[in-house]
């Protein structure tokens, strides 16, 4: 399929579009908008598959995520089948969540933090395996860089065991351009959500990344970008980030547009 526009990062199996999505996928489909759904545990892995089965211009990645299911427990052979299946194309969402360390578990922090590090380092050895790429979740404490900074650490560690074969992408990527260099320098992308619509504190970080490194994504049904703020959002608003890209980068929308949906291609294999 030739798309116009592709959504590397969405939740369309998510309950929130029980309603709607039908409607929603054949009007991505007339728009030429391919999106991948993705999975935080094995549970919505599973459904994200299934909807990807039906979709030509829709995928699927599975994965475990630090925060969303701290109950989930690691099968490691039901996971690989689900990563091997075809329209799988990355592992994740995965990484790590210091932003909400508190409300997640009780105990000590040190604690949860080791248990997030352990489910991290376990999908990035399944990625290698299964020749597939990360879909990285970071988020770190308030004020600080400290699950960015970790998580690099990890993977800085296992670029050197891997090599090429370690590749991925830093979803809703909010980190400062120190952090991005580092993205950079391990072959990693970084990917924009609605919020560089409405908040200005990503602009420097957007104009940092070379474009041939970022991709477009929404997260809907979150983070609606402007000027839809206030409606659920959906991978048919992914055109309004790449025309913010555009305009921060002072870029041609139609190069922008078509860069983006090449780097789709190249690290997804969509």
């Amino acid at each position: 399929m030739q798309y116009a526009f592709f959504d590397i990062h969405s939740h369309l199996h998510d309950k929130a579009f029980d309603e709607d999505r039908e409607t929603i996928i054949a009007d991505m489909k007339s728009r030429s908008i391919g999106t991948i759904t993705i999975g935080t545990d094995m549970k919505e892995s599973r459904e994200a598959i299934l909807l990807s089965e039906k979709h030509e211009h829709i995928f699927a990645t599975v994965g475990i995520h630090p925060a969303d299911n701290i109950y989930e427990v690691w099968d490691e052979t039901a996971f690989e089948t689900l990563a091997r299946h075809e329209k799988v194309v990355g592992i994740g969402e995965c990484g790590l969540d210091y932003f909400r360390l508190k409300e997640n578990i009780a105990g000590d922090n040190d604690s949860e933090k080791e248990r997030q590090k352990d489910f991290f380092k376990k999908q990035i050895e399944i990625a290698v395996k299964v020749n597939k790429p990360l879909m990285l979740h970071g988020r770190p404490s308030k004020g600080t860089q400290n699950a960015y900074e970790d998580m690099l650490d990890i993977l800085e560690d296992a670029k050197k065991k891997h090599g090429e074969k370690l590749l991925g992408n830093a979803h809703f990527f909010a980190g400062d351009t120190e952090i991005a260099k580092r993205f950079l320098d391990i072959g990693f992308t970084m990917s924009f959500s609605g919020v560089i619509t409405f908040a200005k504190e990503y602009d420097d970080v957007v104009r940092f990344i070379p474009l041939s490194m970022m991709h477009g994504e929404t997260d809907s049904p979150y983070a609606t970008p402007s000027p839809f703020r206030g409606q659920k959002n959906t991978p048919l608003f992914v055109q309004e980030i790449v025309a913010r890209i555009a305009v921060l980068r002072e870029e041609g929308m139609e190069e922008v547009r078509m860069q983006l949906v090449e780097n789709a291609k190249k690290m997804f294999n969509v």
